[in-house]
């Protein structure tokens, strides 16, 4: 049995040496470069003599297109009960209030939060701030500056809708946009 093993680790040595060159990579081989030889030379073409137009009427650019004034008309968005959080259905009013700010961005803009009569004063008072700072957000995420934008709360103070019934409520849960 020692013989054996003897044996088989001397075959193995052995053929770790044999095949050893053969794992070394190759050189690659060298190709000559390709012979380049100039081009035929090619029979000369007799060019025709530029014919002479006459020459155009100045005539005048046409006055660039007005720049269409923006609409600082925009519509109030609107909230949910005891909620800072924009609805999914204001977007689309914020996007166009945002492309209009857009225009001229050295106008600057007063997001009055409001909120409805139910709760504390406090309360209201808190809840439309943390609205207009919402409407503040998302613009400026459009690319609104910043210090365009100044935040006002009034909470209960200004309803634009009694708030006896849910509509009025929900018509006073509310941050208007105004240019300043």
């Amino acid at each position: 049995m020692k013989i054996i093993k003897s044996h088989f680790l001397l075959i193995a040595i052995l053929f770790a040496i044999a095949a050893l060159p053969a794992c070394k990579a190759k050189k690659p081989v060298v190709t000559k470069p390709a012979v380049s030889y100039p081009p035929d030379p090619q029979p000369e073409k007799k060019e025709a003599p530029p014919v002479q137009q006459p020459a155009p009427q100045q005539e005048t650019p046409p006055p660039p297109a007005p720049v269409a004034k923006p609409d600082y008309n925009f519509k109030n968005i609107q909230f949910e009960f005891n909620s800072g959080i924009l609805k999914t259905d204001s977007y689309p009013f914020l996007d166009k209030a945002a492309a209009e700010m857009k225009k001229d961005l050295s106008v600057k803009f007063v997001l009055n939060g409001n909120s409805s009569a139910e709760g504390s004063d406090a309360h209201n008072m808190a809840l439309s701030i943390e609205r207009a700072n919402s409407v503040k957000l998302y613009l400026v995420n459009t690319g609104i500056p910043g210090s365009n934008l100044d935040v006002k709360g009034y909470g209960e103070s200004k309803p634009v809708a009694d708030n006896s019934t849910e509509d009025g409520r929900k018509l006073n849960r509310r941050v208007e946009i105004k240019k300043q």
